[in-house]
């Protein structure tokens, strides 16, 4: 099977993904730090920026998946969530196999391209934010929050935690070992292989 090319990144998808990263991580942080209102008791400051940091971060997930409809020659919506087709769910139980092998042989699976599996995690990692911002909204239209929703916005909240920690484990991992996984992300212009592939050849 030939390597698949890495996706070049265009500057909306590294904006969007790095004000995202930074979102969660100021609610994730943030949410140590909160007093929630109770009967005759309004919440503290931290509670109150919570709450605006959580209607943020619902408007760039929002924005994220809007734009992930709308790009092209990036990941496509449909490999971030792949559980409504036949062929993708087959092409990431494939992965997953491959990833499987290769941690059996103690190698770091996957590459500077993103792989079936890797875009279904990222989806999954998505709608996780998703109904993170979207429970944090009915939240706040409550006077005292509660119930069954904010039980589940702190189940959600330790998932979150799991999934940040791993994707960005991960990605230092994979840096360490040579894939220029952060500079994709963050950093490069799209074109940047070409031009680094020409200079190359040009190189006596």
């Amino acid at each position: 099977m030939p390597t698949p090319e890495p996706i070049r990144r265009t500057f909306a998808t590294r904006a969007l993904h790095g004000a995202l990263l930074l979102a969660v991580l100021w609610q994730l942080l943030g949410s140590n730090f909160i007093e929630r209102p109770r009967v005759a008791q309004p919440g503290n400051a931290m509670y109150e920026l919570h709450e605006v940091g959580g209607l943020a971060t619902l408007g760039l997930v929002v924005a994220f998946w809007l734009w992930s409809l709308l790009r092209r020659r990036e990941t496509s919506f449909g490999a971030l969530f792949p559980w409504l087709s036949g062929s993708r769910l087959k092409a990431v139980r494939t992965d997953l196999g491959r990833h499987w092998t290769e941690l059996k042989h103690l190698r770091l699976p996957g590459g500077e391209a993103e792989t079936p599996l890797a875009s279904a995690v990222h989806g999954l990692g998505l709608l996780a934010a998703l109904f993170m911002g979207a429970s944090g909204a009915w939240l706040y239209t409550l006077a005292i929050p509660g119930g069954i929703v904010l039980e589940l916005h702190k189940i959600v909240a330790n998932l979150m935690w799991a999934y940040v920690v791993g994707h960005a484990g991960l990605a230092v991992l994979h840096q360490l070992t040579g894939h220029r996984m952060l500079q994709r992300m963050f950093f490069e212009r799209p074109g940047g292989d070409a031009r680094r592939r020409e200079r190359t050849e040009d190189t006596p």
